[in-house]
């Protein structure tokens, strides 16, 4: 049987600088709400965090595609994958 890694594999230090500085983020809005700063300081906030998670979650997206779906196609189990990046992209866009 054949061992794969994840599409992210060679993306891996980035996604986690990247997701730690959303977690700084997500923390620092929590620290406006304790602090009792202005709605709309805090709302731009979260707007911030929700931009750079769509991001990341479309990095993921385009890796998944380019060595999953790839990989898949070369292997004879693409239209498991097609349909399973569909869903997540509709899951995306929904949200």
């Amino acid at each position: 049987m054949e061992t794969t890694h994840p599409g992210y594999i060679d993306d891996k230090p980035s996604l986690e600088r990247r997701l730690k500085r959303i977690e700084g983020q997500v923390r620092g809005i929590g620290k406006m709400i304790d602090e009792d700063r202005y709605c709309i300081d805090i709302l731009t906030q979260v707007s911030a965090v929700t931009s750079a998670l769509e991001s990341v979650a479309l990095s993921l997206l385009d890796d998944h595609l380019h060595h999953c779906v790839a990989h898949a196609g070369e292997h004879g189990d693409l239209e498991e994958k097609l349909t399973e990046a569909s869903a997540a992209i509709a899951r995306l866009v929904r949200s």
